[in-house]
């Protein structure tokens, strides 16, 4: 209780990455999707398991929602569609998480996998929050819970409906982001936005855009290839593993 207190009674306006708001935000994160994946395999229901899922995605979609209501009720229209619009990788990794847990599709929680913790799990720890969006404004609830349900989603379609990518998932995604980057480059141009941060770097500190533009674009390229690469190495090292144990037969190669 005291914990709480503490927090509630911290204000962080502007924004301070690895303040005690952030570090809670973060914490609470890895403990949702902790317990809920641990709650689901010691009871071993499928039944809650979807239960979980389900109400997952309704509490992710309900979110956005209520951000782009928000959002829609508190800028102009022009401001709204260049600032506000679920385009960036994070934001529609939402709705593929949502689509997975909601109806489970291999295909789909690919990509959501690796947009989620490759994108969501970055911005949870070097947040592009800036000016007066710190703790305990609006905007800052909304972003970690975003990206937050997002990575719990993602980690419980993994962990809690064990859920994998299949053979040639790194090629598929690797595809799936270029020709969307390319689709949302279009409607930067025509909207003057910055979604997916393709025309400038964002507010504040990431380790990602050290170069001017455009060459930051090349290292996101380089970065998204070693990451996807990196989380493919659960699989890799589990795949491995069983096949060591007796009786273990051949794993699906990524």
């Amino acid at each position: 209780m005291f914990f709480l207190c503490l927090v509630l009674a911290t204000a962080d306006n502007p924004f301070r990455a690895f303040a005690l708001p952030h570090l809670v935000a973060v914490a609470l994160t890895v403990g949702l999707a902790v317990g809920l994946v641990v709650w689901a395999r010691k009871v071993g229901s499928a039944r809650l398991a979807r239960r979980i899922g389900l109400t997952l995605a309704v509490v992710m979609l309900a979110n956005e929602l209520v951000y782009l209501v928000y959002g829609f009720s508190t800028a102009p229209v022009a401001e709204f569609a260049r600032g506000f619009l679920p385009l960036h990788i994070c934001g529609m990794a939402i709705f593929l998480t949502a689509w997975t847990l909601w109806r489970p599709n291999r295909y789909v929680y690919e990509i959501a996998y690796f947009w989620a913790m490759g994108g969501s799990v970055q911005a949870l720890l070097t947040p592009s929050l800036g000016g007066q969006e710190g703790f305990p404004t609006y905007w800052f609830f909304a972003f970690f819970a975003g990206h937050g349900l997002t990575v719990t989603g993602v980690a419980f379609a993994t962990w809690g409906l064990r859920m994998r990518p299949g053979r040639g998932a790194v090629l598929r995604v690797v595809i799936a982001t270029n020709l969307y980057m390319l689709l949302v480059a279009g409607l930067d141009w025509l909207l003057g936005a910055n979604y997916m941060f393709l025309c400038r770097p964002p507010e504040g500190v990431s380790p990602f855009f050290f170069l001017p533009w455009p060459w930051y674009l090349v290292v996101l390229e380089l970065v998204g290839l070693v990451l996807v690469l990196l989380l493919c190495l659960p699989f890799v090292v589990s795949d491995r593993l069983a096949r060591r144990r007796p009786g273990g037969g051949p794993a699906e190669a990524l």
